[in-house]
């Protein structure tokens, strides 16, 4: 009688357990994604371009390794040349240095006529740029100037009091030209000419042309670049 009452103590209580997780289960709410095709897609390419990023600096690494070894072995070529090489390619990595190649030239101006809107031609605000920078990223663009101010990896787009500075410094007034650095020049129209930067910008009353150029001048970083949290490795 004893066992009984155990087995049936013991069923009970499995199926009072089974029926709080099943209840738990179904309060806990479903979270769905809803982002749609568009963000999925930038989304995609945005990791396609990191993963390739990614790539090229292995094989960037690997065949700095080979030249170290080489120049070790073969005493032909010297290890500081070897770093001279490195420090240029950084150099010109970081935007430090001047770059010419094929691209395309943007302009923004004006979408109406200023003297019958009454108001000055302003540049377009911080987030607008940032979107058409992003979107430039997106597609394939290698350098980047917006005017006579290069992007670089700690550039920053800011709006005081209504008007657009890039690298703390305020960009020229409309029309206001976007000069970017590609290799594959063609491709990068064909995306931008149906971006949504062109409905941005339109929006707040800008336009945009886009250009294709074989010779796209893209100027150097010519500010001191300051480095933060980063210590000399001591020996030892």
């Amino acid at each position: 009688m004893n066992n009984i009452k155990w087995i049936f103590t013991i069923v009970t209580f499995i199926i009072g357990l089974m029926l709080a997780i099943q209840f738990q289960t179904t309060q806990e709410p479903i979270i769905r994604d809803t982002r749609d095709i568009r963000e999925l897609r930038r989304e995609l390419l945005t990791e396609q371009e990191r993963r390739q990023q990614l790539i090229s600096e292995i094989d960037k690494a690997q065949a700095l390794l080979l030249q170290y070894e080489n120049s070790l072995e073969n005493r032909e070529e010297d290890v500081t040349d070897v770093l001279s090489k490195q420090i240029e390619d950084l150099k010109l990595e970081a935007g430090l240095e001047e770059r010419r190649g094929e691209g395309i030239v943007i302009t923004i101006d004006s979408l109406y006529n200023d003297q019958f809107v009454g108001q000055a031609k302003r540049t377009p605000p911080s987030e607008v740029l940032r979107f058409l920078v992003n979107e430039l990223n997106i597609y394939g663009a290698e350098e980047i100037a917006v005017g006579t101010e290069r992007i670089i990896t700690t550039s920053a787009f800011r709006d005081v009091n209504e008007i657009t500075y890039l690298n703390n410094r305020r960009l020229p007034p409309l029309p206001l030209q976007v000069s970017v650095l590609s290799d594959k020049s063609e491709s990068l129209h064909n995306h931008m000419v149906v971006s949504a930067s062109i409905e941005h910008l339109e929006i707040r009353g800008f336009s945009l042309t886009i250009e294709v150029a074989e010779e796209v001048e893209i100027p150097a970083y010519d500010q001191t670049r300051r480095v933060r949290y980063m210590e000399e490795v001591k020996e030892g």
